[in-house]
């Protein structure tokens, strides 16, 4: 566990939750909360509280969406908000190179560049929420309120 803790990409987390608000914490769990079902099955809570950090590209730049568990995000949707014809997922290696953290593990925070984020409004039907924290064992627990302050992120309809 000690060992988690002390990666890069996690306390790049907690750091960042520091600077908000020092009652939040990273927590390691026993299993992999690789996919929102795993994380939910390990938190013992519904697959909708867990947050999935997708990022998304379009004409050259990339931004992150914030999707509950149990929905998945509409790239129409997506496409009509932000007014562009062509969104895509990003690869592997373009979420690497903008967030810092490998799929499985994307925060919601803590970027290593300056992303937009979308928040889907879906996930405002609970009060806290789980979302990743730089490591496929690694999340942090965080009130839905608490999260759309911390990442500076726009409610929208993107979910379906």
């Amino acid at each position: 566990m000690e060992d988690i803790l002390n990666k890069e990409s996690v306390r790049r987390v907690q750091e960042f939750l520091n600077k908000f608000d020092s009652k939040l914490k990273v927590i390691v769990l026993d299993s992999s909360a690789r996919t929102a079902q795993d994380a939910a099955n390990s938190l013992k809570c519904e697959v909708g509280a867990i947050v999935k950090s997708l990022l998304f590209r379009t004409d050259g730049s990339f931004l992150i969406c914030l999707i509950a568990g149990d929905k998945r995000c509409s790239l129409n949707k997506l496409k009509k908000v932000l007014k562009k014809k062509d969104v895509s997922m990003a690869n592997a290696e373009e979420v690497k190179a903008n967030t810092g953290f490998s799929i499985g593990g994307v925060s919601p925070l803590a970027h290593i560049k300056k992303l937009d984020i979308l928040i889907d409004i879906s996930l405002k039907r609970f009060e806290y929420v789980f979302a990743a924290a730089g490591h496929p064992n690694c999340v942090f627990k965080i009130s839905c309120e608490h999260l759309i302050k911390i990442t500076n992120g726009f409610e929208k309809e993107i979910s379906e």
